[in-house]
């Protein structure tokens, strides 16, 4: 998977909702069938289709068909993406409040 800023931004947009986020939740448990996935939700079920249409646009999902019956299952690059982009910024973080940490440290026996 490509690391361009639209699929990124697919991704965390997929990621904002927190009924494709509890579909995403179940699917790491394993594939499993449309009806399987919209039960625990109160909604139309061409409203949860839009849903699974956002997972499967951004490649975070994809389908089967067999017979009438379609099964959805997890595709992990576009999380590894995200969870890449998430990483390099902790790193950023992480290396700032160690510096910070430094500082501190040096000031304090500085003034004793």
């Amino acid at each position: 998977m490509p690391n361009h800023p639209a699929v990124l931004d697919r991704v965390f947009h997929a990621l904002a909702n927190s009924t494709r986020r509890s579909v995403v939740e179940r699917l790491g448990v394993g594939p499993a069938s449309i009806g399987e996935l919209a039960a625990p939700f109160e909604m139309a079920l061409p409203s949860f289709m839009q849903h699974l249409d956002v997972l499967e646009k951004c490649g975070m999902a994809s389908s089967t068909k067999t017979g009438r019956t379609r099964v959805l299952q997890i595709e992990p690059p576009p999380l590894l993406l995200a969870e890449h982009w998430i990483e390099a910024r902790r790193a950023q973080w992480e290396a700032r409040l160690d510096q910070l940490d430094s500082l501190v440290l040096n000031l304090k026996e500085t003034n004793r």
